[in-house]
């Protein structure tokens, strides 16, 4: 089985600048880590391949420094990686991105699985992954949370809804988002980081790829555009009040009303 995992590097942490001019994050100087739900795909695709035989390959798109995680994922057993990195690429919002994947995959061959972390922990938008299917022009399955069976020509599918649980029955080639805690992702390993330390992995940029028409890509293919983005305010003010119940219940009463909650 031939499956490819989209996954993507985001900011360790949530103090990150802002670019006012794009309303994009500055990624530069920032400690990165390999989004969390990215993790849950990678093992997914793993425990595949060891049970029905098979290759994994991850790709991602980023800058340079994004072959880390494409390295982290070697270290806990995929095959082959690849990395789309361009300035084109720059500022992309899921639609642009959605689209420099899938042209990716096109690129690297025609899996029959590929998989998605259900969203990305500095977007949270969840759109990405069906976007790439319909691209690509495959089915696709969100809110993946367990994996019941796979069969020569259709994977079964355990897929959390609002307010039900359905199973679902897909034909292969396909896309899945997978949820968190699907499966554990197992810890990368010092045994294969050393035995894949030397192993490549491909940068692709614009010109690589079957369409080249740039307006598709970056800021430029992006017809959402963030107006404005800051940080959240903090506020630790506090007050201690102390008196008999009958006291606090009227003061906290006589505050609401001061804020105009009621």
């Amino acid at each position: 089985m031939d499956i490819f995992v989209c996954i993507k590097q985001v900011p360790g942490t949530s103090e990150v600048e802002v670019d006012e001019k794009t309303g994009v994050l500055k990624r530069d100087g920032v400690d990165s880590k390999m989004n969390p739900y990215d993790l849950y795909a990678v093992e997914a695709a793993i425990r595949m391949k060891e049970d029905k035989g098979g290759e994994v390959t991850v790709l991602s798109m980023g800058p340079p420094q994004a072959a880390e995680i494409i390295r982290e994922s070697y270290m806990m057993g995929a095959d082959k990686g690849a990395l789309f990195t361009d300035r084109k690429f720059a500022g992309a919002d899921v639609l642009a991105t959605s689209y420099t994947l899938a042209q990716g995959i096109k690129k690297l061959g025609n899996p029959d699985l590929i998989i998605c972390g259900k969203m990305t922990t500095d977007g949270d938008t969840a759109q990405v992954g069906p976007e790439i299917a319909e691209f690509l022009n495959i089915p696709h399955v969100a809110n993946v949370k367990k994996i019941l069976e796979i069969k020569e020509d259709s994977i079964v599918l355990e897929m959390d809804m609002p307010h039900t649980v359905e199973v679902v029955d897909v034909k292969l080639p396909c896309l899945i988002a997978v949820d968190k805690d699907i499966y554990q992702p197992r810890l990368p390993s010092f045994k294969r980081k050393l035995a894949t330390k030397d192993r490549e992995i491909p940068f692709y940029s614009l010109k690589d790829l079957d369409d080249h028409d740039e307006m598709k890509y970056g800021l430029n293919g992006s017809p959402t555009q963030v107006k404005k983005i800051f940080p959240p305010k903090t506020n630790t003010d506090h007050e201690i009040w102390e008196g008999t119940g009958g006291e606090l219940s009227e003061r906290l009463f006589d505050k609401l009303k001061e804020l105009k909650f009621i």
